[in-house]
């Protein structure tokens, strides 16, 4: 045998023994097998029923990498455009339309690698708490008998809720590697939206309490990641700041400092020295042994990162319901109506039209909980005349067939019908919300691409809001995503906002911070807005 076939047989052998190996220490071999389905399922991968534990372990090892390790792969071109524009990345000319140049360029700043993704997925309680509200971590503790110091805080009952995972797990009978629905058995259908509103992910839509509680353990790892990342950049920036106040500093501010909080200073030290001495205790006076009155000016948790952290998330939640309610208040009576109507609200007569708005405004963090005969307000022309055509409902083929009927004419004709097929739950009704299922997947990524400028106007008058004059066709139809979002999802899912905003966060702490320096200076001040 010649050298080079030699060479070639033993790279190979070496390749196909490192795959084995690499195979045989990924961290679904060691899951049960419910909780192999559940992550399938979890992520819209069909399994066979019944399976053995070999076709299913089969399957997640084909499309491990790209919903665990590199979720990213499955991404579309707009998407990884985005991620990578926050990440303050260029993606222009030909590289923004070929995919596989984004991929790579995503790859390249991507959270972590691959090898730091697989051995996340070991041990999943290292980090899949690590998003949760100090609500949800206190009821989980609650609901468990798990017990926690006073006061008590964000971080220590994070910490004594990690360590009783296994135990709690072990107690009710579960798995706990890709854990079941026993995770998230005190958590409401608002702390769900909240989570997802919170972390950028849409809500499912129609919803259910599993299809939830899927939402959120699926993109628990990005949420985790995304987290820490924006804490090191509040970490970062909350440095600078301080950074920059102390070189503001002159003799007389750092000596005031010092001496207000006990720090001795020799005779003859210097300025640069003082800095110095200043930044020294910096970390003990203002990082993680913050006094309780100023771990609630800065926020609710114990670490300067995580205040910051926590204050950018809820600043984010605020603003986004702030938002929300802007648009709720140009809301028609009968669009406030349906809001409730499709999540299933009662709503009391002779209602009048601020109590409506009050009602939705109660409810904005509920999703829509199933099809209703609102869910047919913004599908397409085309989608509508295929729907009455094919719903069996003799008056709703007629309007469907005619080429004179309006759009606003098949959304009255398909709800109408809808609604009689949903009093009867037969086959029609089966039909109905089989197809809803299909064209609402379909339109996902596009609606309103293909509506008219005078569609548009009329969707829009149905929410009552107005349109200015000269509204380009985009506008137009910015603006109905927008209402339709709202519509669907309660508050929007701000994707970006909740961190992308922390280092705003910790310049508008900067005042806090110069109190606890004891300082008023214009050096100071000018410093803060040089950040």
């Amino acid at each position: 045998m010649k050298l080079t076939s030699l060479f070639t047989l033993a790279l190979a052998t070496n390749i196909a023994v490192g795959s084995s190996n690499w195979f045989s220490k990924a961290a679904y071999n060691k899951w049960h097998e419910n909780e192999l389905e559940r992550w399938l399922s979890d992520n819209d991968i069909p399994y066979p029923t019944p399976a053995d534990r070999k076709d299913l372990e089969d399957l997640v090892q084909k499309n491990w990498d790209t919903y665990a390790v590199a979720p990213y792969k499955n991404w579309d071109t707009d998407k990884l455009s985005a991620y990578l524009k926050s990440k303050g990345a260029e993606t222009k000319g030909a590289a923004e339309a070929n995919k596989d140049s984004l991929l790579s360029q995503v790859q390249s700043q991507w959270y972590e690698t691959e090898d730091k993704a697989q051995q996340a997925w070991t041990d999943t309680k290292d980090w899949i708490l690590d998003t949760w509200t100090e609500s949800t971590l206190k009821s989980f503790a609650d609901k468990h008998g798990i017990p926690v110091p006073q006061p008590r805080k964000r971080d220590t009952i994070l910490q004594q809720v990690r360590s009783n995972y296994q135990t709690v797990a072990k107690k009710a009978g579960e798995t706990a590697s890709y854990p079941g629905d026993w995770l998230y058995e005190t958590w409401s259908e608002s702390d769900f939206k909240e989570w997802l509103d919170t972390h950028g992910f849409p809500a499912p839509q129609p919803t259910t309490r599993d299809k939830l509680i899927a939402a959120v353990r699926r993109n628990s790892r990005i949420a985790y990641l995304k987290s820490q990342e924006q804490m090191n950049a509040a970490t970062a920036a909350y440095g600078t700041l301080t950074d920059k106040i102390i070189d503001a500093w002159g003799d007389s501010q750092l000596k005031e400092f010092c001496d207000k909080n006990g720090i001795s200073v020799p005779q003859g030290t210097k300025t640069n020295e003082l800095r110095a001495l200043v930044r020294k205790h910096r970390a003990q006076l203002l990082g993680d042994t913050l006094s309780d009155s100023a771990a609630r000016a800065f926020g609710a948790a114990t670490s300067k990162a995580g205040n910051q952290y926590a204050k950018a998330t809820n600043d984010a939640s605020l603003a986004a319901q702030e938002a929300f309610n802007e648009v709720v208040d140009t809301w028609s009576d009968s669009r406030l109506k349906a809001y409730l109507d499709a999540r299933g609200i009662p709503v009391p007569q002779a209602s009048k039209t601020d109590e409506l708005r009050a009602l939705v405004r109660r409810n904005s963090h509920k999703a829509a909980s199933s099809f209703n005969v609102w869910t047919w307000d913004d599908l397409s022309y085309q989608h509508l005349k295929e729907y009455l055509v094919n719903s069996g409902d003799s008056a709703a083929k007629k309007i469907g067939e005619s080429a004179s009927a309006t759009r606003e004419d098949l959304v009255k004709a398909a709800q109408s019908a809808y609604a009689s097929a949903s009093k009867g739950s037969g086959d029609s009704y089966a039909s109905a919300t089989s197809y809803l299922a299909q064209a609402t997947q379909a339109a996902k990524n596009n609606v309103f691409d293909t509506w008219s400028e005078s569609e548009l106007k009329a969707y829009l008058d149905s929410y009552g809001v107005p349109v200015p004059q000269g509204s380009t066709l985009n506008e137009l139809k910015a603006e109905a995503r927008k209402q339709s979002t709202y519509f669907k999802y309660g508050t929007t899912n701000p994707v970006d906002t909740a961190f992308a905003k922390i280092g705003e966060s910790v310049k508008g702490a900067y005042q806090w911070v110069l109190g606890q320096f004891g300082a008023g200076a214009e050096e100071a001040k000018k410093a803060k807005n040089e950040l």
